[in-house]
């Protein structure tokens, strides 16, 4: 394979991607910078952005240049040759994709090098959200700007399937106003069907061309995660791998899972030291999410309090017997969690930033358990409109 068949595949790529609809961080990203990186788990559209920024930029030929470092030309081919190609071509952007899956070691002394080395180069590179941010060895973090790019909000999912286009609100706008905000929602889209639409299929981009294929490709994508991306980002053995898929087996089946750890070790036939970084690893990894009880998440040996999967959407695709309460909670905890703290409380079901207390249900839901909290808020389903404290559990899907 010849280094200009990265060219034509770059090219073919940026004339064939979709314009439609172009994710929220990309407005947040200072392009201009030298070296960005973008992190997040597979399947949330990180190739999309950077390839949609190429074609907004409209670079000359030559200028720019996207490739995956999973490419075949890499097995045989270091990065840096590329770059000293690209570079002595009249190249000024490199947009690298799939980072983690760099076939030689420590990839990130490798980009610090070209940073250093070329320094008219802007370097855009993206990776799995198990990428370590510190990269001590190379010291990327004081070159390197970092984002976190998520699935989809129910704000863009709105969007995406071309219903409205809606602002993003604060927390504290939708806690203080959130009247207002439902009444200019709900009077230009039937918002209801548009939620329970997105709780199945709406978090992946990539759902508008799998639908029907959607769980599947769910299942596989956690297979890759698993298999591919993970051992790529920590040393893992084997047999660690298929006991975190039998993890993800039993939770599957009751979610939020409240875990006694000494039990899931004897399962599991591993330690109790084991479970808690398989358990690291899985949330690492954008396929749970983990809540502590305030402060202790600070400790590596603290015990998690509850689990639930990442997103709504990985639990239909792994469970036949999904449970509307729990895909209620898990919807709530995903979508906050993306800007803000969330951590385990006793009395309701969410503690948020150390400072509100949310208890999640249904219609029926009432602040009994939660009437002597301040600041303390009812996030409830199957409502157009609340009332006071009482909050659509939809509308925590515009936060971003």
């Amino acid at each position: 394979m010849e280094i200009s068949d990265l060219y034509i595949k770059s090219a073919r790529l940026v004339s064939a991607v979709n314009m439609t609809c172009i994710r929220f961080l990309y407005e947040k990203i200072l392009w201009d910078s030298r070296m960005i990186c973008i992190k997040g788990a597979r399947g949330v559209g990180k190739t999309t952005l950077m390839l949609q920024r190429m074609k907004i930029r409209n670079f000359n030929s030559g200028q720019a240049v996207y490739v995956s470092l999973d490419d075949l030309w890499f097995s045989e081919h270091r990065l840096i040759e590329l770059v000293e190609y690209h570079y002595t071509h009249g190249g000024t952007h490199i947009f690298i994709d799939e980072v983690h899956r760099y076939p030689y070691d420590n990839w990130a002394q490798e980009l610090k090098n070209i940073y250093d080395g070329y320094p008219l180069l802007h370097i855009v590179f993206s990776g799995s959200s198990m990428l370590n941010i510190n990269m001590r060895q190379a010291d990327l973090s004081r070159r390197c700007l970092f984002y976190n790019m998520p699935g989809l909000s129910f704000r863009e999912y709105i969007e995406f399937q071309d219903k409205g286009k809606f602002k993003p609100y604060p927390l504290q706008d939708i806690l203080d106003g959130h009247s207002d905000i439902e009444k200019e929602i709900v009077s230009k889209i039937k918002v209801l069907p548009l939620f329970e639409e997105y709780l199945r299929h709406g978090y992946y981009p990539i759902y508008k061309d799998v639908l029907e294929a959607y769980p599947i490709e769910l299942q596989q994508i956690i297979s890759t995660i698993l298999d591919v991306d993970l051992p790529s980002v920590n040393y893992v053995e084997h047999l660690t791998i298929a006991k975190m898929k039998r993890f993800l087996s039993i939770i599957s089946t009751s979610v939020p899972f409240q875990l006694n750890v000494t039990k899931m070790g004897t399962l599991l036939e591993t330690s109790r030291q084991m479970v808690i970084k398989m358990l690291s690893m899985l949330n690492d990894a954008a396929l749970l999410t983990v809540l502590y009880s305030g402060k202790k998440k600070f400790s590596q040996l603290a015990k998690p309090e509850k689990i639930y999967f990442d997103n709504t959407n990985l639990m239909y695709a792994l469970s036949s017997n999904v449970e509307i309460g729990n895909v209620r909670e898990t919807f709530f905890a995903n979508q906050l969690k993306q800007q803000h703290e969330l951590s385990f409380t006793g009395t309701g079901d969410f503690l948020v930033d150390e400072s509100f207390t949310f208890e999640v249900g249904g219609d029926y839901k009432t602040f009994n358990q939660i009437k002597d909290l301040p600041n303390s808020y009812l996030a409830i389903g199957n409502i157009e409109y609340g009332h006071h404290n009482r909050i659509p559990l939809w509308l925590f899907g515009f936060l971003y």
